[in-house]
């Protein structure tokens, strides 16, 4: 079926909106939640590995949001997207609100990190299938507009997560951010399917189910193709420092300049020119043809290596904006053009889990890097060495994808010549079989004949 490109679409398209926005601002605004973690589960200067263990918090709660996508793939496609949504906010609500309850930072690790995480995961994949349903000549204005809305709650949720926290402590703006979850559980019945589910096909009748074969549910066949390997390997290489500043940039500034600058600044930096990156480098992919694209991934990943590293150079608060509009900006490219690139590497049919592959492999340096960059301010009592760090392995990342067009474009030529000789082979095949018809037909005709 067609999709409609509008229609019911348009408030699909404004709950995906708030879907990608209350999933990613809460996720990006973990900067805020960790400095009143700390202040809140301190407990005294007896504790060296505080900002080793609330940095888990944040990190573990990431990585999940992405280590989930493969399963939640899989589940989309078994139970179609409005299930998968709705069970996922229920599930990221009720791990939100069990948060607010605990009294030491350990039980964080499960109520925040996994539950509340794994729900937004569930929650947020549906969101950017159920868009195809609606819109085909549209879909990028539309995934635009989507994608937009992490922005929006990524330069307004600081401001107000920093006054809730004044005003009311962490406990109960945990509460009030469950008005989120809750608005997302109620988004999700608006995505009505327009085509039948597999479950549908395979069942027969309604109400009767049938799991499709193995090959369907896990499609391992996108590791085959080597341009794919590659990227699969070297954007998560990438990306063991890309958390880092979302995580401790707050708690930098804190040590650095004290109370006396509006640290959510840096956030709203981030935020804004993190929208405007997606809709400027999202045109410009448009215009760069085939695996080329994978070189705007390699200019962000430079860009957000030197900014990271540019973070403890900053003795001025001007500076460290100028850092965050930079660095924000680059990191919207890097963003919307993941699609784009994957649809180069594998094709339209096999794109959705090559997607779902990779952001599983991002969750474990998304994972890893903010808890190891915590543990070197624990120990060295500054966050300079971790932030240098954290610059080098998207150098490392950028050039290990600097080769990926270059492959590619030896693999398309192996795969031109495969169809040529599979054709004169059956020309061949063809030929035989008209000569074996031709000497089989002359004797039947010459008995007819003589009859």
């Amino acid at each position: 079926a067609e999709p409609p490109e509008g229609g019911w679409g348009w408030v699909v398209m404004l709950a995906a909106m708030w879907c990608n926005g209350s999933v990613f601002g809460i996720q990006n605004s973990s900067g805020v939640l960790f400095v009143s973690m700390l202040q809140l589960f301190g407990g005294g200067e007896d504790d060296k590995q505080l900002t080793f263990k609330t940095a888990w918090v944040g990190s573990l709660s990431m990585g999940m949001v992405f280590f989930c996508s493969p399963i939640v793939s899989i589940f989309t496609d078994l139970f179609g997207c409005r299930k998968v949504a709705v069970i996922g906010a229920a599930v990221g609500f009720a791990g939100l609100l069990s948060s607010s309850f605990v009294s030491t930072i350990e039980p964080l690790y499960f109520t925040y990190g996994i539950l509340f995480a794994c729900g937004c995961s569930f929650a947020y994949q549906p969101s950017l299938v159920i868009l195809g349903h609606y819109f085909k000549q549209r879909l990028g204005l539309v995934n635009g507009i989507v994608t937009a809305g992490s922005s929006l709650f990524t330069v307004s949720l600081p401001f107000l997560l920093r006054v809730l926290i004044d005003s009311v402590g962490l406990y109960n703006t945990l509460r009030v951010l469950c008005i989120l979850m809750f608005v997302l559980f109620l988004a999700g019945f608006t995505y009505k399917p327009l085509v039948s589910n597999a479950k549908d096909k395979e069942g027969g009748k309604k109400g009767k189910f049938r799991f499709p074969p193995e090959k369907k549910i896990c499609n391992f066949s996108v590791f085959k193709v080597p341009s794919y390997r590659i990227w699969a390997f070297g954007i998560p290489a990438a990306l063991f420092g890309y958390f880092v500043p979302y995580v401790h940039l707050m708690n930098h500034v804190k040590d650095r300049f004290g109370d006396s600058v509006p640290e959510e600044v840096l956030l709203l930096c981030l935020g804004i020119t993190s929208g405007v990156g997606r809709l400027i480098f999202g045109r410009v992919a448009d215009y760069i043809p085939g695996a080329k694209k994978v070189y705007l991934q390699v200019a962000s990943f430079f860009f957000i290596g030197l900014m990271s590293m540019m973070i403890p150079l900053c003795h001025v608060f001007g500076g460290l904006i100028a850092v965050c509009l930079f660095m924000g900006l680059f990191d919207g490219c890097f963003i919307c053009i993941m699609a784009p690139i994957a649809f180069e590497l594998v094709g339209a049919q096999d794109v959705s889990q090559a997607i779902g592959f990779l952001l599983g492999f991002m969750s474990i340096p998304m994972t890893v890097g903010p808890p190891i960059a915590g543990l070197l301010r624990d120990h060295l009592g500054t966050y300079d060495v971790a932030f240098y760090l954290a610059g080098v392995p998207p150098f490392i990342g950028g050039a290990i994808l600097c080769i990926i067009p270059w492959v590619h474009e030896r693999q398309k030529l192996k795969e031109r010549a495969k169809p040529v000789d599979g054709e004169t082979t059956e020309k061949m095949l063809e030929n035989e079989n008209t000569l074996v018809l031709d000497t089989t037909e002359k004797p039947v005709k010459e008995m007819e004949s003589g009859v």
